[in-house]
């Protein structure tokens, strides 16, 4: 009876030690961030702020240091901590570190603002994205929603949305000290030690009081799918895999059945198109980059005395010069990696195409067309038909003029599985 009741206490046994323990609920929870704002940054910050709203843990703090990114991205960290159950807390750090573009309005969106000594904040104009430079009208739609966006966003959280206006609008950015004088952030802190003295006991709007005495620091780490989609999400990382890609396939189409290039390009092509749909990308970059390997295969078609080569490499250096859109800081191929990419991949096709070139010259050492010109013995007189043994093998064979067995006789032609043969002159 005993065994039966323990039974049954088990689920609830469970469930109470299922919720938030006094231990969780005094985690501080830490992550930091210092790239630019992409896919990979948004889905790391959004499943941080979801696991501490789930923990109920004391707070959050994400400590910033970004020149910017992509709207698109930014929008949905906003979103997730306005709707974050804890205290959000966004610290500008260390010295040096920026909140500049799209991190201006990741900061006005924290319950609690801070920075540190010889950091600044501001410069979010946002800059123009896709194939040609936006009009006017566009550009005008993009700013104003912008606009909207961070003055509601700094009204809910009690900022100067004036100061929000204008760096949008205008540019504008500021110091620490000045940030703090014009309302834009809460505090400045030397350090962690001195944000989270200052942060305890501070009232937090719907939030309560952060009682962080007994505070222990847990710092989120990146994970694994994190990590990945931060890595594709590179645009020097996608140019590569994309480069990679185009060669495999290249290298497939120039020598058939080689299988493993192919697959490696097929697989490369597939990761750097799904970057692709996370960069502000200029489909005429692509194009170019594609037609830039159309005249490289050409080039073993066609015989162009290598102007087609160098029609390839001009447009392969034009498609990636104009890949991404280089407005938005840290989206864009940096030249270390662009130079040597192109003068690799362009190599690469340059060898390939004159191994193929090489390889239609040659002439043919298998089958039937591998015969004309090879050394036969006879081993049946000729006279005008006999046998010939050559390759290993015997073959019906034809002479105008009688030869006995044993002669050497050279193969002229092969025609319906009959050799015509010559006598070899010593």
């Amino acid at each position: 009876m005993k065994a039966l009741m323990f039974l049954l206490l088990i689920p609830a046994l469970l469930a109470l030690g299922s919720g938030d323990s006094p231990a969780a609920q005094n985690d501080l929870y830490l992550i930091v961030i210092s790239d630019p704002i992409s896919p990979g940054i948004s889905d790391f910050i959004v499943k941080a702020l979801e696991k501490a709203s789930r923990d109920k843990a004391a707070g959050i703090i994400i400590q910033l240091d970004t020149p910017g990114g992509l709207a698109e991205s930014m929008r949905e960290i906003v979103m997730a901590m306005l709707a974050c159950e804890v205290p959000v807390i966004v610290y500008v750090a260390p010295g040096g570190a920026r909140a500049a573009s799209a991190g201006v309005m990741i900061t006005i969106a924290a319950d609690i603002a801070a920075m540190a000594p010889g950091t600044n904040i501001g410069a979010a104009h946002p800059v123009s994205i896709g194939t040609q430079q936006a009009d006017k009208t566009i550009t005008e739609k993009v700013i104003n929603d912008m606009v909207a966006h961070g003055k509601s966003v700094a009204a809910k959280r009690g900022r100067n949305a004036e100061w929000v206006e204008k760096a949008i609008r205008d540019s504008i950015a500021a110091t620490e000290s000045e940030a703090l004088e014009a309302n834009v952030i809460d505090l400045v802190a030397k350090d962690m030690d001195d944000l989270i003295r200052q942060l305890n006991g501070r009232k937090v709007k719907d939030k309560g009081t952060l009682g962080l005495g007994e505070v222990k620091m847990v710092e989120i780490e990146e994970g694994i799918r994190t990590k990945i989609l931060k890595a594709i999400s590179n645009p020097n990382v996608a140019y590569i895999l994309m480069m990679i890609g185009l060669a495999g396939l290249y290298f497939e189409l120039a020598h058939p059945g080689a299988i493993f290039p192919g697959v490696i390009g097929s697989i490369s092509l597939l990761l750097a198109f799904f970057a692709f749909q996370t960069l502000p990308v200029n489909y005429t970059g692509i194009l170019l980059i594609i037609l830039a390997v159309v005249f490289f295969i050409l080039e073993i078609k066609v015989t162009s005395y290598g102007m087609l080569s160098v029609a390839g490499v001009v447009t392969l250096l034009l498609g990636s010069l104009m890949l991404f859109d280089r407005g938005i800081p840290g989206m864009r191929v940096s030249w270390q990696v662009l130079l040597p990419t192109v003068l690799l991949i362009t190599g690469f096709f340059v060898v390939v195409a004159g191994l193929v070139v090489k390889s239609h010259r040659v002439k043919s050492r298998t089958g039937i067309e591998g015969l004309v010109g090879e050394i036969g013995v006879v081993k049946k007189t000729l006279s005008p038909e006999g046998k010939v043994f050559v390759h290993g093998e015997l073959w019906n064979a034809v002479l105008e003029a009688p030869i006995e067995e044993g002669s050497k006789v050279r193969i002229r032609q092969v025609e319906n599985l009959v050799l015509t043969v010559e006598p070899v002159i010593k």
